[in-house]
């Protein structure tokens, strides 16, 4: 059986009371972690502060993004070794994880290192009263040390969006993956140092959040920075832990995301797009839609085709071609979800495919496998429209004209993505325009590139990833003024 120690300054700490791993596909423990005591949290962060002093703060700026991209090409000759993690902690399809999920995460190092390369620093020409005049130039230095507290549904993915910033402008990182899925994140330390990282600049440590090393790491003073993608009530929790210290702090907190499908939609397009965006890594991304509006004249036959598509998922074995649909991360996770289906019922859902768990054979009936499942008739105020499910369904409701489905597309506390499908290029601006969203697709989905803004309104998070974003959240800036 693996085991998966925590790392720091590139050597492992086999310390600390141990917890199970599960494959979410046939429910086995197949590895065990080692949890981050206090201590050990103490001594990553001492560790990340010391590279700082040390060569890595130091090292010239062309050397430090040079080391970035062989950190892509490592991922990249490790692929199927990561592939192989991510599935087993996840349950994610292969097929996923080497069409996304993998590629992209090296993907991160490579942008982050080429947008860092680009100067972010400005000059100025000030008039002064004697009439010399001054010089005021900007200078960007690293935050520091930053704590990285990654979810578990893309696990390489959302580790290498916070991570390849933080790095490209030479900060210091702690990562905390989630103890759900650690897998990825102890090999992605081991390519780090055969890259050539020095020491103590990418750290792990492993285990829970609250009362446990999530808490130790997010408030610990040594730390300047915290970047947390997850769930809402985490991100809460997150913020007051570092409110001492006035830590810069960056969450992602996901969303109740809509799609609205207008009558001149598409429809093989939107059926298709909505299908994916629903039930892609089984409803498991913060991004996945969860609301979808359709324009009545449209209504009776994008819910057939819908319908049809999601029960022509096929459950089973995430390394097999023909699997469609893998389970979702945990029996916890999956009681959660049947307790929305169970309250969708209650409060008056018709049910038009789903809301069970599938009839699995050995070893996949002892995963966490979930039907994809669709309803309509929810009333509005049902905790089935307002809570962020986190599994494979949607809720499908008709709308009447463009100034409906913008109210309906609004009425969340939630304000991450959404979708609009129609032909109408006037008609999409408008409405793209006027969502309370921090990411609209157009007749697409999960269409992302890195250099862009990423992040919600509302109580979808605080702070913005991506592009300059990204670089200016892990970095400080100086301003130096020379009088001539």
């Amino acid at each position: 059986m693996r085991r998966f120690f925590s790392v720091i300054a590139n050597e492992v700490v086999a310390d600390g009371p141990t917890f199970e791993v599960h494959n979410p596909a046939t429910g086995r423990v197949h590895a065990l972690a080692h949890e981050a005591t206090p201590a050990i949290v103490d001594r990553a962060v001492e560790a990340a502060r010391a590279a700082l002093r040390g060569p890595w703060g130091r090292m010239a700026a062309t050397a430090r993004l040079m080391l970035l991209r062989r950190i892509a090409d490592a991922i990249d000759a490790r692929f199927d070794d990561l592939v192989a993690a991510e599935v087993h902690d996840t349950g994610m399809l292969a097929g996923f994880a080497r069409r996304v999920a993998i590629p992209r995460g090296a993907e991160s190092f490579r942008v982050f290192a080429d947008l860092a390369q680009s100067s972010m620093n400005e000059c100025f020409e000030t008039p002064t009263p004697e009439g010399a005049g001054a010089l005021n130039y900007t200078l960007r230095r690293p935050a520091g040390v930053v704590a990285a507290i990654c979810p578990w549904n893309l696990p390489l993915l959302m580790l290498t969006w916070k991570v390849a910033p933080a790095l490209a402008m030479g900060n210091a990182v702690v990562v905390k993956p989630s103890e759900e899925t650690p897998g990825t994140a102890t090999l992605l330390a081991e390519l780090m140092a055969q890259a050539g990282l020095p020491a103590g600049v990418f750290n792990v440590v492993h285990g829970g959040g609250a009362g446990s090393t999530g808490a130790a790491l997010a408030s610990h003073p040594g730390v300047d920075a915290i970047t947390f993608t997850g769930e809402c009530a985490t991100g809460r929790s997150i913020r007051a832990a570092a409110a001492p210290s006035l830590n810069a702090l960056c969450c992602e907190l996901g969303g109740k995301n809509p799609a609205l499908v207008f009558a001149d939609a598409d429809l093989d397009a939107a059926v298709a797009g909505c299908a994916r965006s629903t039930f892609a890594n089984t409803g498991q991304v913060c991004l996945c839609t969860e609301r979808i509006y359709v324009e009545r004249p449209l209504f009776p036959r994008f819910i057939a085709a819908l319908t049809r598509a999601a029960r022509a998922l096929k459950a089973g074995d995430p390394f097999a071609p023909d699997t469609t649909l893998g389970p979702v991360i945990s029996a916890g996770q999956r009681a959660r979800v049947l307790e929305y289906y169970r309250q969708a019922q209650l409060d008056g859902a018709e049910v038009l495919t789903g809301g069970g768990i599938p009839e699995l054979p050995e070893p996949w009936r002892g995963g966490s496998f979930i039907e994809p499942t669709l309803w309509t008739g929810l009333p509005a105020a049902s905790r089935c429209l307002q809570d962020e499910v986190f599994g494979p369904v949607a809720h499908i409701a008709p709308f009447d004209g463009e100034e409906e489905a913008i109210a309906l597309a609004n009425e969340s506390r939630y304000g991450l993505a959404a979708t609009v499908w129609s032909r109408d290029g006037a008609r999409t601006l408008r409405v793209a325009a006027s969502l309370e969203v921090g990411t609209v697709w157009c007749n697409g989905w999960l269409i992302r590139d890195l250099r862009a803004p990423f992040a919600g309104m509302k109580q979808s998070g605080v702070g913005r990833e991506g592009g300059r974003h990204a670089l200016e959240f892990f970095s400080r800036v100086r301003n130096v003024c020379i009088q001539l």
